[in-house]
């Protein structure tokens, strides 16, 4: 999905501290039928690393059409209030449908054409995601990841439902990333449920609220997030693990998704679906995708 960006933006590791404010996004509309809450790195800083950009979106019609990527790794999480089908085509040969609940990870590497939008009908609620690529993976072949809703671990406890999207918590391990470590969490809170999950040292943490009203414990700090706002966790340089705990604040039922992933520490240069080292590279794939090199959808 193109994030409809196009001017290069850059972020430096270690040039912010610790985000431990509640965060809004910006609003993105796009024709009648896209509309998001979006968090870009180059906004929030490291603590975000190694998510590059987080979009809260409903797609209700095609809107971005046939796109390339090169150097990241885009994901779609589908929440389980989706409607119908989301058609997901790309180079490697994939054409299927992303039903509610699923999760597609498309590590584009040196480059991939993608196309994704919803069936007619259908409405689709989730979660687009943008990975940082270490430098020395941006030029792998790319590959991918389909993860469906049945094949998801759930945890279940007082007051709490978590599904394993990808990675583990708790003990429990789902699928794998195909890119850098990454546990990617989607929890339902019931009225004065909690949850806690471990955020091992070298990795930071994105707690989202995607409805109602949670709160976010570390090491006994405590913020709240309002539906739509987001929280990082910074510990990427930590030498313990921190323990992030979830609940509801306001006494009725929450929906919260948590992505937990192995920080890259590297400078970047993002250009709308371009993720690269530099503004050259970054130039080098809009060469390569306008000479066929990403190759096609049939």
């Amino acid at each position: 999905m193109n994030n409809a960006m196009n001017a290069a933006r850059s972020i430096e590791a270690g040039n912010e501290g610790p985000v431990a404010r509640p965060i809004d996004g910006e609003p993105l509309a796009i024709g009648g039928g896209f509309s998001a809450r979006s968090f870009r790195a180059a906004e929030i800083g490291p603590a975000m690393d190694p998510l590059v950009m987080v979009d809260h979106y409903v797609m209700t019609e095609p809107t971005f059409g046939t796109h390339p990527h090169a150097g990241m790794s885009a994901v779609s999480l589908l929440f389980l209030d989706s409607e119908g089908r989301f058609h997901n085509r790309d180079s490697l040969g994939n054409d299927f449908d992303l039903l509610p609940g699923d999760l597609y990870w498309l590590r584009a590497g040196r480059g991939v054409i993608h196309n994704e939008s919803p069936r007619a009908g259908s409405r689709t609620h989730g979660l687009q995601v943008f990975v940082n690529l270490p430098q020395e993976r941006r030029y792998e072949q790319p590959s991918s990841l389909l993860v469906r809703r049945e094949d998801m671990p759930v945890l279940v406890g007082e007051g709490y439902s978590v599904r394993i999207a990808l990675g583990a918590s708790n003990g429990v391990a789902g699928a794998q990333s195909p890119a850098l470590p990454m546990t990617i969490l989607d929890g339902q809170l019931a009225t004065d449920g909690s949850f806690e999950h471990q955020l091992e040292p070298g990795r930071n943490a994105w707690v989202h609220a995607i409805d109602g009203e949670i709160e976010v414990t570390v090491s006994g700090h405590r913020t709240g997030l309002k539906k739509g706002q987001a929280f990082a966790v910074e510990n990427a340089d930590g030498e313990a693990p921190l323990f992030l705990r979830v609940s509801v604040a306001n006494g009725s039922n929450a929906h919260f998704a948590l992505l937990d992933g192995q920080a890259v520490q590297e400078p970047f240069v993002q250009q709308g679906p371009f993720v690269m080292g530099t503004a050259e590279e970054i130039e080098a794939a809009q060469k390569d995708f306008k000479a066929g090199r990403f190759g096609a959808i049939d």
